[in-house]
């Protein structure tokens, strides 16, 4: 069992920055591949971003590549989403999600967080 917990969300400006944080417990989340994403309303929940188990794949949604980074620290079993010159059309919920031993995923986790706001006043 992994326990996941978002923290970071909050109110910018547009062109301000975020670092969503999540932090894994339980099992190791070093053996999951770690990754971001949101859902705004009235839309259906959508990709952001993946690291890999290893941290050396990275993956991103074409509307944040340039703009959002994805890392993690393994010592503290935490994987990061650094957010720069937020949009307004990045207000959204973000969920932090793990899959097992995986490079990449844009779905199917084995495991989600509860979720952390992030709202971008324009």
């Amino acid at each position: 069992q992994v326990q996941l917990v978002e923290s970071g969300g909050g109110l910018v400006q547009a062109g301000g920055s975020l670092r969503l944080s999540c932090a894994g417990s339980g099992r190791t989340f070093n053996s999951y591949a770690g990754g971001w994403f949101r859902q705004a309303p009235g839309k259906e929940r959508e990709f952001v971003a993946t690291i890999s188990w290893l941290g050396g794949r990275k993956n991103y949604a074409v509307s944040v590549k340039g703009r959002f980074t994805i890392s993690r620290d393994s010592a503290k079993n935490t994987v990061y989403l650094q957010m720069n010159n937020l949009k307004p059309e990045d207000t959204a919920l973000y969920y932090c999600a793990a899959k097992y031993r995986s490079d990449y995923f844009d779905g199917g986790a084995d495991y989600w967080g509860q979720g952390t706001q992030v709202t971008v006043s324009s």
